[in-house]
């Protein structure tokens, strides 16, 4: 076996390095007492270490980060509720004007969100569901339904069609096949999708400063952009409200990267 040459390891770890310094950084100026800020040159080790800025994200940022949570975990079970029926149906049942509605579920893709932001404005002005944590939900869903169906969609045209052949025969009705064997089948293709969902959810800040930025119940990313207009000088708290707004991200794509990168069909058909 061919040796891989030195120096594309050291370009792979120096290119590496550069982008993660900025999340370095970004512990590190979290751990530097305030007094410490003005310093130059800045110093690359928390020599001093202080958690004052986690102090105040705990006192300041919890009901901001429990919010986003709700609002992540119910714009995951509405994306699944809805794209996994739809991608079965379009990949297994093969519904007239399936085609058609593979391409403009692409299209909705493309929109941009902002845009997506002054229709929903209307729209929840009208319906009374402006500022609300479920309006923010069903605003957040309509960016990962569309990407959840397609997914769902590529995963499932990829199970043999002799083992839904084998549920019919033993009685089981389109519902009971879905439920009892495309959905376990389908686990990798449901932790992609929940992973995404949760991301856009989570991240989310143009839906969330256009149709909830006056509701008592408020998402993490808006706690951000007010906790840095409210404390532009304390620069530790901000960036320790950023590393623990960071961490369930983090921790979801760390447990869910091998369900994301394996075959959704692996084992399911015994040869």
């Amino acid at each position: 076996m061919k040796r891989r040459p030195w120096w594309i390891t050291l370009v792979g770890v120096v290119l590496t390095g550069i982008m993660l310094f900025p999340i370095y950084w970004m512990i590190n100026v979290s751990l530097t007492p305030q007094s410490d800020m003005r310093k130059s040159p800045p110093d690359l080790l928390p020599l001093t270490p202080t958690f004052e800025g986690y102090e105040k994200v705990v006192s300041d940022q919890l009901p901001y980060l429990g919010t986003s949570f709700v609002i992540g975990v119910g714009t995951v079970v509405l994306t699944l509720v809805l794209s996994a029926p739809a991608a079965y149906a379009l990949a297994k049942l093969r519904p007239r004007g399936g085609n058609a509605l593979s391409f403009a579920l692409l299209i909705a893709q493309m929109i941009p969100g902002i845009i997506m932001a002054m229709g929903f404005y209307a729209i929840y002005l009208n319906a009374g569901i402006l500022n609300t944590v479920p309006g923010l939900i069903l605003a957040d869903s309509t960016l990962a339904v569309p990407f959840g169906v397609l997914i769902f969609t590529a995963f499932m045209r990829g199970i043999p069609d002799e083992l839904l052949a084998a549920a019919r025969i033993d009685g089981a009705g389109t519902w009971r096949t879905f439920r009892s064997i495309v959905l376990p089948v389908s686990r990798n293709s449901i932790v992609t999708v929940s992973l995404f969902a949760f991301l856009w959810s989570w991240s989310d800040f143009i839906f969330a400063s256009t149709l909830n930025s006056g509701g008592k119940l408020q998402p993490i990313t808006i706690g951000i952009y007010r906790y840095i207009g409210n404390n532009n000088q304390e620069w530790n708290a901000i960036m320790a409200t950023a590393v623990v707004a960071s961490i369930p991200a983090a921790v979801l794509l760390i447990l869910a990267q091998r369900y994301v990168a394996a075959g959704v069909t692996a084992g399911a058909v015994k040869d």
